[in-house]
């Protein structure tokens, strides 16, 4: 029986991650003592890997399709298919961004200041590569962690460190000079695996539900009955995704409005539809918008 082995990304996406595929119709076991947990799906085996390796294991096929940032791919250079993006809206409302920082003192204020200087990063092949692509030769060490503080004790010139407001690069006395990449989560597979016609529509089915779990989280349904002589009112300031759905109600001069919305305006467009003539109200949540 095939089975479509998908890698699930280990510390700060895999809470959403398998919320969103919960929302999406799998849901996942995780076992904090084992990196294969269970899932309602026969077709599928899930691996729990840090989303550094993620892209390793897909190009060489232990791992058939997996969720990983685009940083991760760069880095690692890994020959994958990048099937989709995916916004984890939940997770973050800004752009995952490796910058470029040093101290908020220092004399260095563009890239081409960092000649001969030495940088810390996690991202060390592709801080390398952005360095070559301008010509200028500085020397790119690993870090294991706690970035920021390489450039404050003195242990380097310069950190690339990834950031989403820019706030903890301030808050230990760094300034931000350049941004080098914007990231984002994205869902890649195998090569060979692709190719697969089985695996390769198992691997759509998995995009088309996951996209339409995260579409859903920022819509909402609404439900309304009013009159039928209140109806253009309601109409003339309903958004909607489509057109709103109406039905007649029994024996009534009434009707019953059914609209998705963005729940950003939900809030401010209650209100509005009450002094329309709306009653009846009922907002609900949506685990899939397709």
């Amino acid at each position: 029986m095939k089975k479509l082995k998908f890698g699930i990304p280990k510390g700060s996406l895999q809470k959403a991650t398998v919320n969103l595929f919960e929302k999406s119709g799998w849901k996942i076991n995780v076992n904090e003592r084992s990196y294969f947990p269970d899932v309602n799906d026969d077709d599928m085996e899930c691996t729990i890997c840090r989303a550094q390796e993620m892209s390793r294991y897909v190009e060489n096929g232990t791992i058939d399709a997996g969720l990983t940032g685009k940083d991760w791919i760069e880095e690692n250079e890994s020959d994958v298919i990048i099937v989709d993006d995916l916004i984890y809206s939940k997770v973050s409302q800004n752009p995952a961004r490796w910058v470029l920082a040093v101290p908020a003192d220092s004399d260095i204020r563009r890239v081409e200041d960092l000649q001969g200087k030495k940088i810390a990063t996690e991202l060390v092949n592709f801080t390398k590569r952005y360095f070559r692509s301008k010509d200028i030769d500085v020397k790119v060490e690993f870090s294991w962690g706690a970035t920021e503080a390489k450039v404050v004790s003195g242990l380097a010139d310069a950190i690339v460190e990834v950031t989403e407001t820019g706030s903890t690069i301030r808050a230990h006395g760094l300034k931000i000079i350049s941004e080098l990449m914007e990231s984002n989560t994205q869902l890649i597979a195998n090569r060979d695996a692709y190719k697969d016609p089985w695996k390769k529509s198992k691997i759509e089915q998995i995009v088309l539900l996951l996209k339409g779990a995260l579409r859903a989280e920022n819509m909402a349904g609404l439900k309304m009955n009013l009159p039928l002589k209140h109806m253009e009112a309601v109409m003339d300031i309903l958004p909607s995704l489509n057109a709103p759905t109406v039905a007649g109600l029994y024996n009534s001069n009434w009707v019953s409005v059914e609209v998705i919305v963005d729940v950003r305006v939900v809030r401010d467009l209650i209100p509005q539809l009450i002094k329309a003539g709306a009653e009846g109200i009922i907002e609900y949540p949506l685990n899939k918008v397709i």
